[in-house]
């Protein structure tokens, strides 16, 4: 029992790390599709269109 306890605590967590990267990738291209939809869609473009318009035309003395 002992020997079993030592090969494993010996082994690590080698594999995880690769794992890890993989779902956090997944995840942030996820999270990066939303947010291209969102900022892509047409209420946001107009909503950013009239901030910098009116940015624009305001004087500034």
């Amino acid at each position: 029992m002992r020997r079993a306890i030592r090969a494993l605590q010996v082994r690590g967590d080698d594999g995880m790390t690769v794992a890890e990267y993989a779902v956090g990738t997944v995840a942030a291209c996820g999270f990066g599709g939303v947010l291209y939809k969102i900022l892509t869609s047409s209420p946001v473009i107009s909503l950013v269109t009239d901030v910098i318009s009116k940015a624009l035309h305001i004087g500034l003395f």
